[in-house]
């Protein structure tokens, strides 16, 4: 399983975003996929989730109604629109799936939110 993360800037408040999951080497229409963000000195935080099917997805409350979680299972592809983005959300921005054994991670990549 492989995951690779791009599409992470230096943006200024108020700005958007689009990152973008390149996932190999599994099924990728049978999994659920999740985006995660870690701050410096803070403990890693859920952002979204969506279903294999792409027709659900969930959101921590702090990007509800700014982020938009996506996937396109023709392209193994997965999409995280970032709109209105502020200062706290800078951090690096990690995909995540996970089978009934392992939670497979990419190295992520770095949003910076400053004016």
């Amino acid at each position: 399983v492989q995951l690779v993360e791009s599409g992470g800037d230096l943006v200024q408040p108020g700005g958007s975003l689009r990152l973008s999951c390149d996932c190999r080497g599994f099924t990728f229409s049978r999994f659920g996929v999740s985006w995660y963000r870690q701050a410096p000195g803070k403990e890693r935080e859920l952002v979204a989730t969506i279903i294999s099917s792409g027709r659900r997805s969930t959101y921590a409350d702090s990007v509800k109604g700014r982020f938009t979680i996506s996937r396109d299972n023709a392209k193994n592809m997965a999409y995280l629109q970032m709109n209105s983005l502020n200062p706290e959300d800078t951090a690096v921005y990690l995909c995540n799936t996970r089978d009934s054994l392992y939670d497979y991670w990419g190295r992520g990549t770095q949003v910076t939110v400053a004016s």
